[in-house]
């Protein structure tokens, strides 16, 4: 049976839904605060009062034949729902999609709303990016790594940093001990950055630095690279994590306090948009939300209201909308929970094409095109029977390509252990290859819109995205639901209820809370990172600092305290300290001397 969507716009629903922001100061733009009222749209659900002949042909069904299998077979008392929370039927029909407009809400790829992808031929055209993520020891090592994986078949690259480069340090500074180029790769000046990508043309890779609060620095040297090989910032490709808000509340690799981190970003927003066309200057991340425990509604949502911080605030500078947005771009986790991921990108689309049409009246398609970077959940894999981790970033990878993105990256099966060996990059770029050349996938656009499941996935997940944006508005914005620390209590409330799940046994993970196996049964082998590195990367920074103008560093970082203790862009002055190799941790310390440093509350 087909699904059937009926034509016409349905009725819409009296109550409304918050989605812009007003500002008490008279700025046309909000900047955050306040709100904006429009109408909010709704599937239509079958009338109890006139059945369709669906709905009386369920009943027969629902009242004869399911008590004789229930009999022999009985379902749990509890029912079922998805990880999220959301309730799943025994059976979904064309009643529950009954209502949509095809035109209105699906439509077709490359087009408004964009549900069933942004771009017109999606994968029969040109396949996603695969992008795994590398980051180990010194930048040599990790050039090393990029070479392997590029020599796989990856087709873009994706930095990680150690501890201290996350967290604004240098590699020298006594809080560093212990942790150089053990999580990530270290980076201290455009030296670090030089090796990083020895061999590798600028102008002809994309690449991604997952990186927060320190991100504009980052940037900073790799611009400043680029000049030294005569590769200008407009010919730069890539994308800078540069989500500073969700730091507060899920990875906690922060530095300054809230609002001076907001300022920092849209600096970096703004000077990209200017000046780096081809950059993508946020890459705004539910990511780490997820992992950290909320759910998949509540990942588009906080998001979202992110992005509407941001975007805001570069408004308010005098930047255009359609500007602005194609800046953008997203990074989502992928979970085990199938069909609601799928569901969850498609809603992701939806949501974000009309927030950038209805809220900011953006008139140009890209700025309407949610562009994203799916990474398989980190939270997912488990250290027991770390091979089953294969299984399950390969349902995720699947699930990611059904739903439509752009980039992808497979957390590596050993991960839960070590930094991924390369044996285990080999395999999660395998697992992307066999998807995209042996599975048929990649044959038509959005094989699994038109499921009755789907697509009621799809509708509920927008919703209860859209419910997010309407509470976080009613509480200040964005900015002021962080500062309280009302998303971190959510995200833990969350990440409770999930976990009393898994110690009930209400939810089974294979190797740990059911089919558990002795421990000596599935050891692997794992990477160490070498304890040499970190003395290594202490002596190349401190030759660094021996042989540079130490007066022009000098009145480097006073140029970044003076344009910080102002309204000005940041970002040139950072450059420019990045070009006479000051090192990120003296960047990120003259910032510090004016916007000061995160001291986060308890949160219980």
């Amino acid at each position: 049976m087909r699904l059937h969507f009926t034509g016409g716009n349905p009725q819409p629903p009296p109550d409304g839904i918050v989605l812009g922001f007003g500002s008490p100061d008279g700025c046309a733009h909000g900047c955050g605060w306040g709100v904006t009222t429009v109408q909010r749209s709704r599937v239509a659900k079958p009338s109890a009062e006139l059945p369709s002949s669906i709905a009386k042909r369920r009943k027969q069904w629902e009242d004869k034949v399911v008590p004789q299998a229930l009999a022999a077979r009985p379902e749990p008392e509890d029912g079922f729902e998805t990880v999220s929370g959301i309730p799943v039927q025994r059976i979904y029909t064309p009643d529950d999609v009954a209502g949509t407009d095809y035109l209105d809400r699906l439509g077709f790829p490359g087009e408004f709303p964009f549900t069933r992808g942004v771009q017109p031929t999606m994968y029969r055209g040109r396949l996603w990016t695969r992008r795994q993520v590398v980051g180990l020891g010194t930048a040599k090592d990790t050039n090393a790594r990029h070479k392997y994986v590029l020599s796989l078949g990856q087709t873009g690259l994706s930095n990680d940093f150690d501890h201290p480069t996350l967290t604004g340090y240098d590699s020298d500074h006594p809080i560093a001990r212990g942790e150089v180029g053990k999580i990530g790769v270290a980076i201290d000046t455009v030296h670090d950055m030089a090796d990083l990508f020895d061999g590798i043309d600028l102008d002809q890779v994309t690449t991604a630095f997952n990186i927060n609060h320190p991100s504009p620095v980052i940037v900073a040297m790799y611009v400043a690279l680029g000049e030294q090989r005569g590769v200008g910032p407009e010919r730069l490709n890539g994308t800078s994590q540069n989500d500073p808000l969700k730091e507060f509340y899920a990875q906690k690799t922060f530095v300054f306090p809230p609002e001076p981190s907001v300022r920092l970003a849209v600096d970096m927003l703004v000077y990209c948009a200017r000046h780096m066309p081809k950059w993508n200057a946020m890459s705004i991340t539910g990511y780490q939300a997820r992992d950290a425990g909320c759910t998949a509604d509540q990942e588009i949502g906080f998001a979202f209201a992110e992005a509407i911080c941001y975007l805001e605030r570069a408004l308010c500078l005098g930047l255009d909308i359609d500007a602005l947005a194609p800046q953008i771009t997203f990074l989502f986790n992928v979970h085990n929970e199938f069909f609601e991921e799928v569901a969850k990108f498609r809603a992701a689309r939806r949501l974000w094409a009309h927030l950038m049409r209805d809220r900011f009246g953006a008139k140009r398609p890209e700025s309407g095109r949610l562009r994203m970077h799916v990474q398989t959940g980190g939270a997912t894999l488990t250290a027991q029977q770390p091979e089953n981790n294969i299984v399950r970033g390969t349902l995720q990878a699947l699930a990611a390509v059904l739903g439509g993105t752009q980039s992808l990256a497979v957390s590596c099966y050993d991960e839960a252990l070590s930094i991924p060996t390369q044996h285990a990059q080999m395999m999660s770029l395998r697992i992307q290859e066999i998807i995209a050349h042996e599975s048929g996938v990649p044959s038509t656009v959005d094989p699994l819109g038109g499921s009755y499941y789907v697509e009621s996935l799809t509708n509920e997940i927008e919703d209860r995205a859209r419910t997010w944006l309407r509470e976080i508005d009613a509480r200040g914005g964005m900015l002021a639901c962080v500062e309280s620390g009302y998303i971190e209590q959510v995200i833990a409330d969350e990440a409770f209820k999930y976990n009393e799940q898994l110690q009930s046994g209400h939810r089974v993970i294979v190797g740990v809370n059911e089919y558990v196996l002795p421990e000596e049964l599935h050891k692997i082998e794992t990477f160490r990172v070498d304890r040499a590195v970190e003395a290594e990367q202490i002596r190349r920074l401190q030759e660094v600092k021996a042989a540079r103008d130490q007066r022009a560093v000098g009145a480097a970082l006073e140029e970044i305290r003076l344009t910080a203790q102002s309204d000005r862009n940041l970002m040139q002055p950072i450059i420019a300290a990045a070009r006479v190799s000051a090192s990120e941790g003296e960047i990120v310390s003259a910032l510090k001397q004016v916007f000061g440093e995160h001291r986060p509350a308890a949160i219980f």
